[in-house]
């Protein structure tokens, strides 16, 4: 057996490789990201006797070329959680953190738990992308919503309120209604300086133009509330820059995010898991692929617990000889994106209430016992978790039987 560790960082890898029995091939050794050497490394890894298998932590994205390059030579690659690297122990009292000293640690962990490494493949690569853009998902959604704000702020100075006239959703090109309406009537002297009857007109065409349904009562509500407001800003053509460059800001947003949205629904249709993680209740066409995205392959879980655990909704122990605490926290140890998407799916049953669903039916019983909001929403996502666990398990080992026969 040959253990390859590779603390893989920005530029660079650390390799080292060694064997049972602390018998070291190759010391720790600084292999840079060029072509060249990296041929080198895959003709060092593949000149070795024995089996050999290649392990490195998944973290950032630094591991992706490195992994790929590797297991397109055909090499066995594993990509294990840091977590799990940082929880393995040195027999020392010692904790060095350098590169050399990580390899090292990542060669030994090889060795241990040599039976239980899992093969970097294709499928990696897929959930590897569509990770990578749910993370930008959420990135671009924070921008969406930094400029929602900005452009609120910068109309209670022009056309107060104007925000909230119209509650229609946003289409699939991430474009609203309100934030269109703003574009055209960006202060409030744009529609009180008409007649009711001009300006009726004047938004009838503009719905027209934009493919918006007209009512006249709507247009009589927008001019009455406009008529009463008081604008800070005078309109002139600053304010009109600021306010449609603000839009335009955010609207480019908005596309971005939509654009992004699909992208990761049409990625997440390719994994098998899709169609049982788009029945779950909770799970829609946003929510699933985020779902999947953050909790990667679930066949890598030994049980649902580890599951769980990942996430970092499994209650806490505080034990200790005669005393035994209740109440822990959790441990909050896993992905606080994959919480987020959790709760996320937990506010929509708690919203909607199925009665049916057995995640809100707990949820609810927990609520009516006095438990608190964090306690019965965590409570909930810990049930969703092990459901899943379940149900995706079951399928993906009936989609392997099939495939077998």
């Amino acid at each position: 057996m040959n253990a390859v560790g590779i603390d893989v960082s920005k530029g660079k890898s650390t390799v080292t490789i060694r064997k049972p029995g602390d018998v070291i091939l190759l010391p720790p050794r600084d292999i840079p990201h060029t072509k060249s050497q990296i041929n080198a490394l895959i003709e060092l890894i593949k000149g070795l006797d024995g089996e050999t298998k290649v392990c490195m932590e998944h973290t950032g994205r630094y591991y992706e070329p490195v992994a790929t390059w590797l297991s397109d030579a055909g090499i066995f690659v594993s990509a294990v959680n840091p977590i799990l690297i940082k929880g393995f122990g040195d027999d020392s009292l010692r904790s060095p953190k350098t590169d050399k000293a990580d390899s090292k640690k990542i060669a030994r962990y090889t060795l241990d738990r040599w039976a239980n490494l899992k093969q970097y493949g294709c499928m990696d690569k897929t959930r590897n992308q569509l990770k990578t853009m749910n993370r930008q998902f959420g990135f671009y959604m924070d921008q969406k919503t930094a400029m929602k704000n900005n452009l609120i702020a910068l109309i209670d100075q022009t056309y107060p309120g104007a925000n909230s006239f119209f509650d229609s959703p946003a289409r699939n090109d991430g474009s609203q209604k309100w934030v269109d309406f703003i574009h055209t009537y960006w202060h409030v002297d744009c529609v009180r300086s008409k007649s009711l009857e001009t300006f009726t007109e004047h938004y009838r065409n503009w719905c027209k133009r934009k493919g918006y349904n007209f009512s006249t009562l709507k247009a009589q509500e927008v001019y009455q509330l406009s008529s009463d407001l008081i604008a800070v800003f005078s309109k002139d053509a600053n304010t009109k820059m600021l306010i449609r460059q603000a839009v335009a800001m955010l609207n480019t947003a908005s596309a971005t995010v939509e654009s992004l949205r699909l992208e990761m629904d049409k990625t997440a249709s390719t994994l098998p898991e899709y169609p049982v993680v788009m029945a779950m209740n909770g799970v829609g066409p946003t929510l699933g692929p985020q779902l999947m995205a953050e909790i990667g392959d679930v066949t890598r879980f030994t049980h649902r617990g580890a599951l769980t655990a990942f996430a970092g909704v499994d209650p806490g122990k505080d034990d200790s000889g005669q005393r035994v605490r209740k109440s822990v926290p959790t441990t909050k140890k896993g992905s606080p994106s994959l919480r987020k998407t959790l709760f996320q799916i937990m506010d929509g049953l708690i919203k909607r209430s199925p009665a049916d669903d057995p995640v809100y039916a707990f949820m609810d019983k927990k609520r009516a016992q006095g438990k608190p909001y964090y306690v019965y929403m965590t409570a909930g996502a810990n049930k969703f978790l092990r459901i899943y666990y379940g149900r995706v398990k079951e399928y993906m080992a009936s989609l392997e039987t099939t495939q077998q026969q």
